[in-house]
């Protein structure tokens, strides 16, 4: 099964933190911004960004005179002891500040063997999850994650998912076409998340996102209430430039 993968935002920027990352791993007593900025030839402003954030996900820690090292949350995640459960501790951190910061549930997924499987979520009293009315993984056509998912498939990895699952109606709005469902998704542009307008479930709505690390196919998704539903543009906007670190955690652990 082939993937079709184009470079989103966060894409771009997980390359310039594995970047910086690289280039402060080889200097055991710290490094410089202002080096930094010479070695990896990223622009002051955006490496003022991006170091914010390595430091926020303790990749980094800045000692004395503003010099920056390797931080512990790094070093947990390249220790062969333990390293899976740092990824899910870590993932878990990053998306209860996710959900905080978007006010919805959100989760992780990825396309596994050919089925939809949800990895991790954050949810609360506020912030629900979906009710899972119908199994995740036979209701692709009509989810925001199996959406995401598939279109990273090329066509022949989409058409093979839809042959073993039946575009089953589960509301008014569920897309039962193939070939619609196939032309919206040929249609999508990479970085414009996909949604779930109650197709899957009537009083719920949902976005996702792509978070593709190497091989493996994943997104970022969140739900919200219907009452709610005027909130999911701007959530969505806002899990999207927040993937990045999702997506650099599990850059680092693959």
């Amino acid at each position: 099964m082939a993937l079709q993968h184009e470079p989103t935002t966060p894409y771009h920027s997980v390359q310039d933190a594995l970047r910086i990352l690289e280039t402060v791993a080889r200097y055991s007593t710290g490094i410089t911004d202002a080096e930094l900025a010479r070695q990896t030839g990223i622009g002051p402003e955006r490496l003022t960004g991006l170091l914010r954030m390595l430091r926020r996900e303790g990749y980094v820690e800045q000692v004395t005179e503003g010099a920056y090292v390797t931080g512990d949350a790094l070093a947990r995640l390249g220790s062969a002891q333990g390293r899976e459960q740092a990824l899910r501790d870590k993932l878990q951190h990053t998306l209860d500040r996710l959900r905080d910061s978007v006010g919805a549930a959100v989760y992780i997924s990825r396309y596994i063997d050919g089925e939809v499987r949800i990895d991790q979520f954050a949810a609360g009293p506020a912030t629900p999850v979906v009710n899972e009315w119908v199994d995740f993984r036979f209701s692709a056509h009509a989810t925001a994650i199996g959406k995401s998912l598939l279109g990273q498939l090329d066509h022949n990895g989409r058409r093979d998912h839809l042959s073993r699952h039946k575009m089953a109606r589960l509301t008014s709005r569920t897309i039962t076409s193939d070939k619609v469902l196939l032309s919206r998704l040929a249609s999508q542009p990479p970085t414009v998340p996909h949604l779930d307008l109650q197709e899957y479930a009537v009083g719920t709505v949902c976005a996702a996102v792509p978070i593709t690390a190497g091989s493996a196919v994943g997104c970022l998704a969140l739900s919200l209430p219907l009452e709610h539903a005027h909130r999911l543009k701007q959530a969505a906007d806002t899990l999207n430039r927040n993937a990045a670190p999702v997506l650099l955690s599990l850059a680092i652990q693959s």
